[in-house]
C-alpha cells in the first residue's frame, strides 16, 4: 500500500478500492480510489504520516486452473531473476530516469561487490542481499559506495526503493 508495489505489469492501485487509515493527530479515517494518491512505487502514505490499518482489495474472477498457472509463471520467473534463496530487502534502488539500476550496477562493475556481510547480489545487482552477519553499517556502505560509482561513471542518482529506519 505505502509504495504501490507493482511487478509484472499490475500495481496495488490497481486492486485497492479503500484503505482505513490512522492519523496520529485526528483519529481514523477512510479513503478510497484516487484519494490513496498513487503512481510510480509512491502513494500519499509515503508524504502523509498516516498509519494503514488495514486496506479492501477489489480481485477479479477467474479460472483457478488459469490463475494457478499464470501464479506458477509468475513465480518461477522471480525465482530465475531474483535472488530469493538470500536475505534481502527486496529491489534496493528505484528506476531511475535513464536506464535500469541493476544494469547500471552491473555496468559499472559492482556485481559481487561486498563489504562485510552485505553483498550486490551476483543474480541480480538491484539487490543488496545479506551474505551472512550483515550489519546495517554492512548495508549502508554497499550501498553508498553503489550509488557514489554510478554517479561518478554514468551521472545517474541512484535513489532508495527501500526505507531507512533509524
Amino acid at each position: 500500500m505505502y509504495m504501490n508495489a507493482g511487478a509484472y505489469g499490475s500495481e496495488m492501485k490497481d486492486v485497492v478500492r479503500s484503505t482505513t487509515v490512522y492519523r496520529p493527530n485526528s483519529g481514523v479515517l477512510s479513503i478510497a480510489g484516487e484519494e490513496h494518491g498513487y503512481s510510480f512505487r509512491h502513494s500519499r502514505f509515503a508524504d502523509s504520516g498516516e498509519i494503514v490499518v488495514s486496506s479492501v482489495i477489489g480481485l477479479q474472477i477467474g479460472d483457478t486452473e488459469s490463475i494457478r498457472e499464470r501464479m506458477g509463471e509468475l513465480n518461477a520467473r522471480r525465482c530465475e531473476s531474483q535472488p530469493l534463496d538470500v536475505p534481502s530487502a527486496g529491489s534496493t534502488f528505484k528506476r531511475p530516469k535513464v536506464g535500469f539500476a541493476g544494469s547500471l550496477i552491473e555496468q559499472a562493475g559492482l556485481r559481487g561487490y561486498l563489504h562485510g556481510g552485505a553483498q550486490v547480489s551476483e543474480k541480480h545487482a538491484g539487490f543488496i542481499v545479506n551474505r551472512g552477519g550483515a550489519t546495517f553499517a554492512d548495508v549502508m556502505a554497499v550501498i553508498e559506495h553503489v550509488q557514489g560509482t554510478v554517479l561518478k561513471k554514468f551521472g545517474v542518482e541512484l535513489e532508495l526503493e527501500i526505507g531507512i529506519v533509524k
